[in-house]
């Protein structure tokens, strides 16, 4: 029996483009249910980023685009300013959203865009090899840091939603997990209606299973997932 894919992706079948145990798919089914128990999909401009989620530039049956590494915020903000009643959704890793494009992201919530940003922290660069990536927490072993990220020489990990809502009251902020699909779904749901009834910036980090670079087995990448919320607390902000 095939499983129930939400209306809004694409009918054709293709095999998933994701590592196994990736945990963007779960992201990406939860986001498709939200835009279909909202039936928004006509009014949707989906984008996204370079690294692993470029891979779901075909998956969805929406308005999409695909930016250049860091670009997804301005080009969605550019959008919606183009036409305010797009519903716009910007996916990003935590690469994209911290690193190279956190000029844009910081912009984008100082300014309360009426966008939803929602940012894969699977902490590291999983595409290019799994690099340390701002979000690599303290202790954590990556390819360019094989003795462990370090506070001296590193610094401490990005907190992208503690961040937002430091520079923005007004937006809607939550952190979810890969793990628990159904409150990320709760999440989602949350971010779209306070972007189009709130006209505001919304926000959601979701921590996102990379088994990969984690070189973690099924039981492994849950323990890592569940490690990861002593580093970054779940719930709305």
């Amino acid at each position: 029996m095939k499983p129930p894919f939400p209306k809004c992706f694409k009918k054709e079948t293709k095999p998933s483009k994701f590592c196994p145990g990736c945990g963007q798919s779960i992201i990406l089914k939860m986001l498709g249910e939200v835009i279909d128990e909202l039936g928004i999909s006509s009014s949707v401009v989906y984008g996204c980023d370079i690294g692993c989620m470029l891979l779901s530039w075909d998956f969805f049956d929406l308005n999409t685009v695909q930016t250049h590494h860091g670009r997804t915020v301005p080009t969605l903000v550019g959008l919606k300013k183009a036409n305010p009643e797009f519903v716009a959704i910007a996916y990003m890793g935590d690469g994209g959203a911290y690193a190279i494009g956190s000029q844009h992201f910081l912009a984008a919530a100082h300014r309360n865009d009426p966008i939803t940003i929602i940012v894969a922290n699977n902490t590291n660069y999983a595409m290019t090899g799994g690099q340390m990536a701002p979000t690599t927490f303290l202790g954590e072993k990556t390819t360019t840091t094989p003795q462990g990220r370090s506070f001296e020489s590193e610094g401490k990990p990005m907190l992208g939603p503690e961040l937002v809502r430091f520079i923005n009251s007004d937006a809607y902020v939550a952190r979810g997990s890969s793990l628990y699909p159904l409150k990320l779904k709760e999440y989602f749901k949350k971010a779209i209606l306070h972007q189009t009834n709130r006209k505001s910036l919304a926000f959601v980090e979701v921590l996102s299973a990379c088994p990969t670079n984690w070189r973690t087995d099924a039981k492994a990448t849950i323990e890592f997932l569940k490690n990861l919320e002593k580093n970054y607390p779940l719930g709305e902000k």
